[in-house]
C-alpha cells in the first residue's frame, strides 16, 4: 500500500481539527471528569432560558453550573439544583437570580450575597429567588399601557 504525502498531511491536519474540536467543547460546556463541589437547591417561578449547564456566577466570576432543573407538579415551580466549584462559601442569607448578559444575550444564574457569617452547606435550599423576566412580556406591559387618544 502506498499512500502520498498529500494525503498522509490531510489525514493528519482532519485529525488535529478533530481533537482541537473535542478540546474546544470540553471548555466551553465546562465540563470536567473529577469536578468536585457541592450541590444546593432553589426553586424559581420562571427559569425561562436556563438550562442544564447553565453558569452560575457570583461578582460575575463563573462558580458553578445549573446540574439540574425538574418542575414541581404541586407547586408549578422549577426545582432547581446548582453544583459550586468547592470552596466557594456562600453566606445564608443570599439570593439567587436569574439574570440576562443584555438585551440580546442568554441568561445566566446570579448569586447576590448576603451579610450573613453563617454559609449554607451541601444540599442547603436558597429560599430568596428571583425569576426570569420575560422581556415579550414586559413590552406588551408597555405597549398595552399607553395612553389611547
Amino acid at each position: 500500500m502506498t499512500h502520498s504525502t498529500t494525503e498522509v498531511a490531510v489525514g493528519g491536519a482532519v485529525l488535529a481539527a478533530a481533537l482541537a474540536f473535542a478540546v474546544y467543547t470540553v471548555q466551553a460546556t465546562g465540563f470536567s471528569l473529577g469536578a468536585s463541589g457541592y450541590d444546593l437547591r432553589a426553586s424559581f417561578r420562571s427559569i425561562e432560558g436556563v438550562n442544564v449547564g447553565t453558569d452560575v456566577r457570583l461578582a460575575g466570576v463563573k462558580v458553578g453550573a445549573v446540574t439540574g432543573i425538574v418542575l414541581n407538579p404541586e407547586t408549578y415551580r422549577a426545582d432547581t439544583v446548582v453544583t459550586l466549584n468547592e470552596g466557594i462559601q456562600v453566606p445564608d442569607d443570599s439570593a439567587i437570580v436569574i439574570a440576562s448578559e443584555g438585551l440580546l444575550g442568554g441568561n445566566f444564574v446570579e448569586i447576590s450575597p448576603g451579610g450573613s457569617p453563617f454559609y449554607y452547606g451541601a444540599g442547603d435550599e436558597i429560599l430568596d429567588t428571583q425569576g426570569s423576566v420575560s422581556l415579550l412580556t414586559l413590552l406588551l406591559r408597555y405597549v398595552g399601557s399607553g395612553d389611547e387618544e
